[in-house]
This record gives structure tokens, sequence and C-alpha cells, in this order.
């Protein structure tokens, strides 16, 4: 069973959701898209924190996604950020959705040098497990677990 705590800044837009042994988070937002730039930001944020710059180029990388529903976009988008992120050795710090709709998304995912962070937890995968994202009366929601 999962254990739900709110994170300590009241402006984060997610909560942090305790596994037995895996991680997880519920986001919410207003918006499909805030849904998964907030998604998208707090998988990094759980992952590692900025401690130098040592190295301050950006570098900007497409993402395209489709899938057959919501759910599916929701876990494809977010192992291809870590995927990506493992890969590029980059650490993105900025995501800008340009279309998005239950099936698709576009964005530019923007990142720096993993060396000017400090690993948190090395997160493996997303996963299905437990995983809802829903319209919820006027915003949309989600819950993911997080293989680490």
């Amino acid at each position: 069973m999962a254990h739900f705590f709110l994170l300590k800044n009241p402006m984060k837009n997610y909560e942090v959701l305790e596994h037995t042994a895996d991680i997880g988070i519920r986001v919410k937002s207003s918006s499909l898209e805030g849904l998964f730039k907030s998604a998208g930001l707090a998988l990094v944020e759980l992952c590692a924190k900025k401690q130098k710059n040592q190295f301050p180029e950006k570098h900007k990388f497409v993402i395209t996604q489709k899938a057959a529903n919501v759910e599916e976009l929701f876990i494809n988008w977010l192992n291809e950020l870590l995927s990506l992120s493992s890969a590029e050795a980059l650490i993105f710090e900025d995501i800008k959705i340009n279309q998005i709709n239950e099936q698709f998304v576009d964005a530019i995912a923007t990142g720096t040098d993993s060396r000017n962070y400090k690993t948190n937890v090395e997160i493996k995968a997303a996963t299905y497990h437990q995983l809802k994202v829903q319209k919820v009366k006027s915003h949309w929601q989600a819950e993911v677990i997080f293989d680490v």
C-alpha cells in the first residue's frame, strides 16, 4: 500500500508517493499539457539536485510520442525522458509542450550536463503498476510508480 505525503514546498503541483520498494508521484494540473510537463520536471527533481553550473551548455531534444491511450502515452513520455537523460548524460531543466492530446505529444526538453547535479535516486523506469491518468472535474491528475 502506498503512503502519501506532500513535499515541503507548497508551490509544487505534485506529491511523492512512498511505495514499499519504489517511489511514485501524484501530479495535478488544469491541463493535459501541464500534467505532462509537471510530471517530467517532478521526475527530474526526484532523480537529482543541482549542485553547480560548471557545464552551462544547454542541449535541446525534440520528443515525439504516440500511443493508443493517455496512460500509455504518459508512461512512454516519462520513460523517453529517462532514456534520453541516461543516454546523453543530461538532466532536463525545462520542458515545452508544443502539441498534445490523449494519444500524441510533441515537446522540446532542454537539459544540461548531469555533472552539474548530485544524484538523489536512480529511477530505472515508469511502470504501469497502480497507474492512473484521468480528468477529475476541471483538472487532470496522474499517479505513477517508478522502478528504482
